[in-house]
C-alpha cells in the first residue's frame, strides 16, 4: 500500500472535515491543498467528493436527536412537516442550478486564482454582514417558515463558485435575513445533509470508472478522517459563536486569499492553470 498516497488522503480527509461547515469553503481549500500534493487529477477529484459523505455523517451524528424526532413527526407533527418542507424548498434551487451549471463551473472556476478571489470577496461580505445592524426575527430553526428557508436557498447558489463556502453562504445569508447566528449556523448544518448527499452520490456516480478496489484503504482512511474533524469542526463552531461572531473567518478569507494571488502571480508556488 502506498503511505504517501495514504498520507495525501489523510490530509485531505482532515482538510474537509475542518472547513466544510466552516464558512471559509471546504471545495476551495481542497483544490488549493490537491494542487500542493499534486493530487488534482480526475481520481483526486472524486476522492475529494466522495469523503464528503464523511463530513455529512458527522452531522447525522451530532444531530441524531433531532433527526430522528423530525422522521418520527413527518405526517403528524406540524413542527417537523415545516422543517422538512424548510429543507426541501432551500435544497431546490442550489441542486437545480447545480445541474444546469455545474460542468461549466468546474471548467472556468476550478482553480486556485478564482478560488482566491472568491475568498477575498465573501470574506469582504462576511465583514459586512458583521457591521451592519443586525435584527433577528427568527431566535431559533423551529421558527423558520418558508420565505426564510427559500431566501437561504437562494443564498445557497452561491456557494455553486468554489471558494465562496456553502457553509459560508447560507450562515451570512441567513445573518441578512433575520436569522440569529445559531439558527442560521444550525440551518446550514441540516440543509448540508440533503444538499451534500445529493451532490455526492450524483458526482461519485457520474465518476464511477475512476474508482478501483485499490483505492479502498485511501477512501477510508480520507472518510474517517473527515468524520473525526468534522465532528470537532462542528461542535467547536457552535462553542464559538455563542460567544463570538464570523469576523475572524472573514479575515483569515482575505488573508488567506491574498497569499494565493500573491504566490501565484509572483511564481513562489506554480499553482495549475492560474
Amino acid at each position: 500500500m502506498d503511505l504517501i498516497l495514504l498520507l495525501k488522503a489523510l490530509i485531505l480527509g482532515v482538510v474537509e472535515g475542518l472547513t466544510e461547515f466552516l464558512p471559509v469553503s471546504s471545495t476551495g481549500h481542497l483544490i488549493l491543498v490537491g494542487d500542493l500534493l499534486d493530487f488534482n487529477d480526475e481520481r483526486g477529484k472524486v476522492f475529494t467528493i466522495a469523503i464528503q459523505l464523511g463530513a455529512i455523517l458527522a452531522v447525522c451524528w451530532e444531530y441524531f436527536g433531532k433527526i430522528a424526532e423530525v422522521m418520527r413527526g413527518i405526517g403528524s407533527s406540524p413542527a417537523a412537516n415545516r422543517f422538512v418542507i424548510n429543507l426541501l424548498i432551500a435544497f431546490l434551487p442550489a441542486a437545480l442550478m447545480g445541474l444546469l451549471f455545474i460542468k461549466t463551473i468546474k471548467f472556468y472556476l476550478f482553480h486556485p486564482v478564482p478560488v482566491a478571489m472568491a475568498l477575498i470577496i465573501g470574506g469582504l461580505l462576511i465583514l459586512w454582514a458583521e457591521r451592519r445592524e443586525h435584527v433577528i426575527d427568527v431566535e431559533q430553526v423551529d421558527d423558520m417558515d418558508w420565505k426564510h428557508a427559500l431566501k437561504v436557498g437562494l443564498a445557497q447558489c452561491l456557494a455553486l463558485i468554489p471558494g465562496t463556502s456553502r457553509s459560508g453562504a447560507t450562515i451570512i445569508g441567513g445573518l441578512f435575513f433575520g436569522l440569529s447566528r445559531k439558527a442560521a449556523t444550525e440551518f446550514s448544518f441540516f440543509l448540508a445533509i440533503p444538499i451534500m448527499f445529493a451532490a455526492t452520490f450524483y458526482d461519485v456516480y457520474k465518476h464511477r470508472d475512476f474508482l478501483q478496489w485499490d483505492d479502498l484503504g485511501m477512501f477510508t482512511v480520507g472518510f474517517v478522517s473527515a468524520f473525526l474533524s468534522a465532528l470537532l469542526a462542528v461542535r467547536g463552531l457552535l462553542r464559538f459563536i455563542s460567544q463570538h461572531d464570523f469576523t475572524v473567518f472573514a479575515w483569515y478569507r482575505i488573508v488567506f486569499g491574498i497569499i494565493i494571488l500573491a504566490t501565484a502571480y509572483s511564481g513562489i508556488i506554480a499553482w495549475s492553470e492560474v
